[in-house]
């Protein structure tokens, strides 16, 4: 299978008769709208085999669930953590990112993100603490989030720290001089002062 019937594959589309490649162009796929939660975690220590086994046991309760696992350590641990502003290096074994999608045809997605929810909760005692840190590039709206356009540093900085750990100070100064009336924003977007 080359890419782009990969992608076919992967957007619904047949791969016995697949439609041209153009079809993709058009956004829309013939699953239906597609939505998902996703939630991260980064960890220090191993997981003790019993605490696997648990995750294992919850993970299995729901099929179509994905979770991957990223290892960290060798060049990560050399690159400082504030030479850029993701900050999980040194010190951090592995990522693991939860995943679970549904589509618009789903009679309960409400299940989907409690069972998510359920499996990030069981996962507490293994991973980092301290906050418990998050991968920034899904928006874990469940970490908290704007409010509107009056986002305070205070409220901005239970994600933040969980993001960015201490670069998110550094970033909130840059973001004060580089867009003081806050034009790009989003949920959790990085507030100036």
């Amino acid at each position: 299978m080359n890419w782009i019937e990969s992608i076919m594959y992967s957007s619904g589309f047949s791969t016995t008769t697949p439609p041209p490649p153009e079809v993709l162009l058009q956004a829309k796929s013939p699953i239906g709208e597609v939505y998902f939660k996703a939630k991260s975690d980064f960890a220090k220590e191993p997981i003790p085999i019993l605490g696997l086994k648990g995750m294992i046991k919850k993970f299995l309760e729901e099929n179509a669930a994905l979770m991957i696992w990223t290892p960290y350590g060798g060049m990560m641990d050399k690159i400082p953590e504030s030479e850029i502003p993701f900050p999980h290096r040194s010190g951090t074994s592995f990522m693991i990112q939860y995943y679970r999608s549904w589509s618009d045809t789903e009679k309960r997605p409400d299940l989907r993100i409690k069972w998510i929810r359920e499996l990030y909760s069981y996962m507490t005692p293994y991973v980092s603490s301290n906050p418990r840190q998050a991968y920034v590039n899904y928006r874990d709206l469940d970490l908290g989030q704007n409010n509107n356009l009056k986002t305070s540093f205070k409220q901005a900085q239970v994600w933040g720290a969980k993001y960015f750990k201490d670069n998110f100070n550094r970033l909130v100064k840059i973001k004060t001089k580089v867009d003081p009336e806050n034009f790009f924003r989003h949920e959790q977007s990085i507030p100036p002062l």
